[in-house]
């Protein structure tokens, strides 16, 4: 057991004893303690490393899939302290059921806070309302963070270093903190925990049907969501729409469930199109191993605003933010048989633009609708070109930036 650890354990104990074991007092109390000894500074990361493989006289550790892994380092039956380590994982938005404070002990992150405004329970385990940036900001090696529990602290953690590891102190639970809802932007809170087996199985169906290439598919699942009740109808079009959109059903199936719905299907459709957008950014992360190029991923994923993505990236980088983003841009561009890509932009098939030509045309139209200013010499001579590309990029994760 890392003495370190135990250590903390002890001051946290003893301090959190003095106040009673006041829930109220302990993201305070594990703050200070991670903040004046901070395990950034005095933690020999290989070396507990080594002593957690080869030593059996370890904590109890737990059976949770959260971390890449998760150790926990220190025990106690009011709280314990995990080290969670992040290889390729950027957390859903997510408030706690449990308090303390985490540290950042190797790595960064892009920290993002968030507020649920106007909710509306549909069940104990689904609500719809208002998911509001609050702020974003970059969480260098050594920084300390409390944790509140329940909706007081809803965020989210990009890592932009491989690995990164942040350690934990934390409470087992907080009452009345529960469920531990996760957010899908704009508008939608659920229990990931919560998951009605006879739902689960349907999705699987579904599944075996689609790589099956069952041409009842469509028609099955248009009657599901306009029999089924909003929580499990959003659950069967967030399974099935990837497939509905390619076999050309999903205008069919959305207007069943907007027709059954009504109001509350107009929160639904724009936190569909956002789970796509944000599974691909995601998805890109596991593959980009560039810190700048992950800063940009985090930025693009989770703030909406073009000026605050401008300001954060010239508050980090010298020269102005819209040179960095060409540059950014030329470097993530990319030409495969499935088309030419910056990031999840496309360039049109129906163009019928010569390959080498493509990154040029794309970079030049991406860095005028960014900058504005005089348009690039090419743009008179191919005028369906830059309509055709301007159009590609607005429906992709550039439409933030873009004028």
């Amino acid at each position: 057991m890392n003495t370190y650890f135990s250590e903390l354990g002890k001051r946290v104990y003893a301090r959190w004893e003095k106040e009673n074991f006041s829930l109220e007092a302990f993201p305070a109390i594990a703050t200070k303690a991670l903040t004046e000894k901070p395990p950034a500074k005095h933690v020999d990361l290989k070396a507990l490393m080594s002593d957690f493989l080869l030593k059996d006289e370890q904590s109890f550790q737990t059976s949770s899939g959260f971390g890449q892994p998760e150790l926990i380092v220190y025990d106690n039956p009011k709280f314990y302290i995990q080290l969670l380590f992040w290889l390729d994982g950027t957390t859903d938005i997510h408030q706690h059921g449990f308090s303390g404070a985490f540290h950042v002990m190797e790595g960064s992150s892009i920290h993002s806070e968030f507020e649920f405004l106007n909710p509306l329970p549909v069940t104990a385990h689904f609500r719809l309302g208002d998911l509001k940036l609050k702020k974003t900001g970059l969480l260098e090696t050594g920084s300390t963070v409390p944790i509140l529990s329940g909706n007081g602290c809803i965020h989210s953690l990009f890592h932009l270093e491989t690995p990164s590891v942040t350690v934990v102190v934390r409470t087992h639970s907080d009452p009345g903190s529960s469920p531990q809802f996760t957010y899908l932007p704009p508008h939608v809170a659920l229990d990931p925990v919560k998951e009605d087996a006879l739902t689960l199985r349907r999705k699987q169906l579904l599944d075996a049907m689609e790589r099956t290439g069952d041409d009842r598919y469509a028609s099955l699942v248009n009657t599901m969501v306009g029999k089924l009740d909003l929580e499990r109808g959003f659950f069967i079009l967030q399974n099935c729409m990837g497939h509905l959109r390619a076999i050309g059903a999903w205008e069919r199936v959305w207007k069943t469930f907007a027709k059954k719905h009504g109001k509350a299907a107009v929160m639904i459709s724009p936190t569909l199109d956002e789970i796509v957008r944000r599974d691909a950014l995601v998805a890109m992360r596991s593959s980009i191993e560039d810190v700048e190029h992950r800063f940009f991923l985090a930025l693009l994923l989770t703030v909406p605003d073009r000026e605050r993505i401008l300001a954060m990236i010239g508050e980090r980088f010298p020269g102005k933010p819209s040179t960095t983003i060409a540059r950014w841009a030329g470097e993530l561009a990319i030409t495969t048989e499935g088309g030419t890509w910056i990031l999840d932009a496309c360039f049109p098939e129906d163009l019928q633009v010569a390959d080498e030509e493509q990154i040029p045309l794309f970079l030049g139209a991406l860095d005028h609708l960014i900058q504005g200013g005089k348009p690039p010499a090419w743009l008179a001579k191919f005028p369906k070109v830059f309509k055709s590309l301007r159009e590609s990029l607005s429906n992709s994760s550039w439409r933030v930036l873009i004028r």
